[in-house]
């Protein structure tokens, strides 16, 4: 891989052989990336090597030298690990994945040498099951990947992270540690504290629980996330996260009392505005948010019917960008939504309805 001009990343060593870092290894190894991984847990550091054995040249081989080491370890032992990482490697490129900046930046700052070579960074994606054995080698496909560097760090060693970023199918994108982490608070921390509280609410129920629809089940589905992770998470981030759930809170009393209260119009303006919200999450990949057209269209539970439909829509080269399907067993007929872009939305539409398929606009 280029990093830049007469640079290459060929050896590449990883600190912590959990869901980002074998991830990381699994995509690397594919390209031919000589890959070192190593963890302080035994077990979870045989699981990693077992899953890169297939991909090395030399199983087992420990290069002195590395173009790189990612230090992906739980965010308490990052900057431990980044300064002795450093005695061993000094001529390396270091980065970090952790989900928190500020304080392990400010540390970094005071250390001139490493603060050059090192650049922060998060990939936006991961998974609600942690560990070597969740680790995929496409994880980090089309998804975001923030880069926090020091004042100090060197344009090699950005220009490094990048290619990494991009040789992993990731969009690179550079803000402060600060920004990161206010953030952060919102779009990430805030969603699993709630999916935690709701299913800790839950977890005491028990004849009525198997009723829950699909909204329990998408509301909960981070829940099942490491408390130990998540512990050290929100604790690094102790500041912004305090001051986005004193918000929340407020928020929630504020329902709470139009509930009470009987108003039905408070009622209604905090929904739209959770309406206006949703509307305005990223699309798809974690690209900018899209005015998708949303078809719905009605096919018969046969063999061959959900094939005929995507066919049609290939015919007119009109591209699906999402999309969800409702049936249940022994129903005759199903329903699947289909998301466009408003142009081939309209075409599909049209073309469709000349075909006599049924269908009908969320």
């Amino acid at each position: 891989m280029n990093a830049q001009a007469g640079q290459q990343i060929n050896a590449v060593k990883i600190v912590g052989a959990g869901l980002i870092g074998t991830s990381i290894g699994l995509a690397l190894a594919q390209q031919g990336v000589s890959i070192t991984i190593d963890d302080a847990d035994e077990k979870a550091l045989a699981l990693a090597t077992d899953l890169l054995a297939p991909y090395l040249k030399s199983s087992g081989e420990d290069k002195k030298e590395y173009d790189l080491v990612v230090i992906a370890t739980p965010p308490a032992s990052v900057i431990g690990t980044l300064k002795s990482e450093f005695v061993i490697n000094p001529k390396s490129v270091f980065i970090d994945v952790s989900s928190v900046k500020t304080n392990l930046i400010q540390e970094i700052e005071v250390l001139p040498a490493l603060s050059q070579s090192f650049v922060g960074t998060h990939p936006m994606a991961g998974r609600e099951v942690s560990g070597a054995s969740s680790a995929q080698a496409d994880l980090f496909n089309g998804r975001a990947w923030i880069l926090t560097p020091t004042s100090n760090s060197s344009e090699r060693a950005i220009a490094m992270a990048k290619q990494l970023i991009a040789a992993l199918g990731a969009s690179s994108y550079e803000m402060t540690a600060k920004d990161h982490d206010h953030l952060m608070a919102r779009i990430s921390h805030l969603p699993q504290i709630a999916s935690t509280l709701i299913a800790s609410e839950i977890q005491e129920l028990g004849a009525g629980l198997e009723l829950s629809g699909q909204g329990l089940r998408d509301m909960t589905r981070i829940a099942g996330s490491d408390p130990l992770l998540w512990s050290e998470i929100l604790l690094e981030n102790k500041n912004e996260v305090i001051k986005t759930l004193d918000q929340f809170i407020s928020r929630a009393l504020a329902l709470k009392g139009a509930i009470s209260d009987s108003k039905q119009d408070e009622i209604r303006a905090i929904f739209k505005k959770g309406n206006s919200g949703r509307a305005k999450v990223s699309g798809k990949h974690g690209a900018k948010p899209r005015n998708y057209l949303h078809l719905l269209v009605v096919i018969k539970d046969e063999p061959g019917a959900l094939s005929r439909l995507f066919t049609e829509c290939a015919q007119i080269k009109a591209n699906i960008e999402d999309l969800s399907i409702e049936h249940s067993p022994g129903q005759e007929s199903g329903l699947i939504t289909l998301a466009f872009s408003p142009e081939d939305g309209e075409r599909v539409e049209a073309h469709l309805k000349k075909q006599d398929w049924k269908v009908h606009r969320r």
